[in-house]
């Protein structure tokens, strides 16, 4: 087994790059380093474990039981050293290369995104921000697993070692295509609020990333005592807007949202006819990386970004 008064410690970098691309030109590409640099590096990680870490299986590397058992401690190992040199004065996000890999839905792709590219574009250059799929049920797993830094997700319960921070509240409109058929025979104009009984009739589009026709839109109807009509389900708020635009069905959207895209896509806003709580939205983060200067710095950059959607009105 490896000797840590011989071992190069630069050789766990390799280590973490191979585990996360099971590949050697790409771990390189990561890296900065050449194809050959890293195989080279790789043989050394065998001599130094005693074991063959990584086998060859069509264009890529398939890891070892026991390489797959180092994958955490050798992230952990990482973040504490970087987090040793970088001092607690030591950050400089104009110098700072980080990757960060953020988890949200596509609303956070619309509303935030953008707006962070320009940001990073002046304040950080060299940093770099993965937007991931956000994996309903898993927020807490993706974290403690190195998969995602940050997970912006509604406000839930959180084991003890999941860092959170409030960062806006979200009401809801109803959307409808311009011209929806039953609600211009009804006499309804935009911004005005859908009768409940039209309401229930219509055809609903729910967002859901794990297919489920409830949402917090059936919890409001039910505590007046009525129930909707939900026909399809979208795993992005993409296509609950698309749907809604090229169709009679409405739905409910974050207003933020709704805003943002009604003049492109060809929907316009209506007021739902029943009390909708509005949604708590939170950051949150493995207490690993609370005190990780480059992660201290994006949170900061962050909040600040999203601030400005905390808790519109319809009637603003």
């Amino acid at each position: 087994m490896a000797n840590l008064r011989t071992f190069d410690l630069n050789l766990l970098r390799v280590l973490d790059a191979l585990l996360q691309d099971h590949s050697t030109v790409r771990a390189g590409q990561r890296l900065g380093l050449s194809q050959p640099a890293v195989s080279a590096a790789l043989q050394r990680l065998r001599d130094a474990f005693g074991d063959e870490l990584f086998f060859r299986k069509g264009q890529g590397l398939v890891p070892t039981h026991f390489a797959l058992s180092l994958e955490v401690p050798v992230q952990n190992a990482l973040d504490h050293i970087g987090r040793l040199l970088a001092g607690p004065d030591g950050f400089d996000p104009m110098n700072c290369t980080d990757g960060i890999r953020l988890s949200g839905s596509d609303f956070f792709a619309e509303m935030l995104m953008p707006k962070l590219a320009e940001h990073l574009q002046v304040a950080a250059p060299g940093m770099r921000v993965h937007l991931v799929d956000l994996v309903a049920d898993s927020y807490v797993d993706t974290l403690d697993r190195h998969q995602v830094d940050i997970a912006l997700i509604p406000q839930i319960d959180l084991p003890d070692w999941v860092e959170c921070q409030k960062v806006f509240q979200s009401a809801f409109a109803v959307i409808a295509r311009k011209g929806n058929a039953r609600l211009r025979r009804a006499g309804i104009t935009p911004g005005g609020v859908i009768p409940i009984d039209l309401y229930c009739d219509l055809g609903h589009v729910v967002f859901s990333p794990e297919g489920n026709s409830r949402s917090l839109g059936d919890a409001a109807l039910e505590r007046v005592g009525r129930s909707r009509r939900v026909v399809m389900t979208m795993p992005v708020f993409s296509g609950v807007y698309r749907a809604v635009a090229g169709s009679d069905l409405v739905a409910l959207l974050p207003v933020q949202m709704a805003r943002e895209v009604a003049p492109f896509v060809g929907v316009e806003i209506y007021r739902p006819p029943m009390p909708v709580p509005n949604a708590q939205l939170c950051m949150v983060w493995h207490r690993r990386n609370s005190a990780n200067p480059a992660h201290i710095w994006m949170r900061d950059q962050i909040a600040k970004l999203l601030a400005p959607l905390d808790t519109p009105k319809l009637t603003d």
